[in-house]
């Protein structure tokens, strides 16, 4: 935990926390704090900056803050990823938030197994834990929003038209298709499949909406895999 990261309604005072539960105990056990010790800390969806623990016990920690710092720039993308199956998405959702995606949009496909859609991963307070360990990691506060879309055929032709518009939409897949691009800058949208790639009726939808197909390569990679090599090409 590279940031401690609170809420509003950690506050005891305009500028004092309290602290329980997981991030004390990660305090006392990993961080070794005590009082004096100075943390950096960031306010959800706020600023960052400093925490000195005045007093810490079995029961809270609590810390004077100070917070004059603005949370790094997240990239300019919107990413679009068929649902994995539940092990594998909370390793991704911790990645995109270390990496600094703002929005996700999880999408059915033919590939993607229906039980998937009933993981708890997937309820809200389960998915903000695991994006909230990814912005402790990489020291941001911006928690990314998560969109579902139950439905490939809707989401292609009422939503992703919208979404496209003013941006270069790509459409990651296995195959001989153009490499995809380097160091771009622009806003950004980009489709990612499940493993082995969406079926020939899903790749047409998307194309009609605009999506360029690109390709990492030969190799068949594993989503979460995908998703890093593909965000480290692109930006």
């Amino acid at each position: 935990m590279n940031l401690i990261l609170f809420t509003d309604g950690d506050r005891v005072e305009s500028n004092k926390i309290a602290l329980r539960g997981r991030r004390l105990q990660h305090l006392r056990q990993i961080h070794r704090a005590n009082s004096g010790d100075i943390l950096r800390v960031g306010e959800i969806n706020g600023l960052m900056g400093k925490g000195e623990i005045l007093e810490i016990n079995d029961a809270f920690a609590t810390l004077s803050i100070s917070l004059d710092q603005l949370p790094p720039k997240k990239l300019p993308l919107r990413l679009v990823l068929a649902l994995p199956r539940p092990k594998m998405l909370r390793r991704i959702l911790r990645t995109i938030a270390e990496l600094g995606v703002p929005e996700l949009h999880l999408i059915n496909s033919y590939r993607v197994e229906k039980s998937y859609w009933q993981s708890p991963v997937l309820n809200q307070d389960t998915l903000r834990e695991y994006l909230l360990q990814g912005l402790e990691q990489s020291r941001d506060t911006q928690v990314p929003r998560v969109h579902h879309h139950h439905a490939f055929k809707p989401f292609v032709e009422d939503s992703l038209p919208s979404m496209i518009k003013g941006r270069d939409a790509l459409l990651a897949h296995p195959g001989e298709h153009p490499p995809c691009p380097r160091h771009i800058s622009g806003e950004t949208l980009l489709v990612i499949g499940p493993e082995g790639g969406f079926i020939p009726y899903e790749v047409d939808k998307l194309q009609s909406a605009e999506c360029k197909v690109v390709s990492l390569g030969p190799r068949i990679l594993r989503v979460e895999n995908a998703v890093i090599s593909l965000l480290g090409r692109l930006f």
